[in-house]
């Protein structure tokens, strides 16, 4: 949440994009949500592709919630695996957004 912060007061982040990123979660939670219901009533189940797909596109921290609430997917290693690459990945994406203009020498736009 800092980096948030600290996107948003550097002017790297518009609150738009903070809007985006809360509804992008709150769709994850659902997805894992529609998943876990599916296995329980054996009925077709979201792909797995399409959950790291929403991680990715900076829904991890729903798709956490919604394995540590729901208690889904906390044991399959693989998909944990992948889960925490695409954690990693949008760290370093972050970071290297908000640094950007400072590592160049620019100053933060105003």
């Amino acid at each position: 949440m800092r980096r948030w912060l600290i996107g948003i007061g550097f002017g790297r982040f518009p609150w738009v994009v903070l809007t985006a990123v809360v509804i992008l979660n709150l769709a994850t939670f659902y997805m894992y949500w529609r998943d876990k219901d599916a296995a329980i009533t054996e009925s077709p189940r979201v792909p797995e592709d399409w959950l790291h797909g929403l991680d990715v596109a900076g829904g991890w921290p729903g798709g956490w919630f919604a394995q540590h609430i729901l208690r889904h997917k906390t044991a399959k290693s693989r998909f944990q695996l992948m889960y925490w690459g695409t954690v990693a990945l949008n760290f370093a994406a972050l970071l290297a957004w908000i640094c950007w203009p400072l590592l160049m020498g620019s100053p933060p736009e105003a």
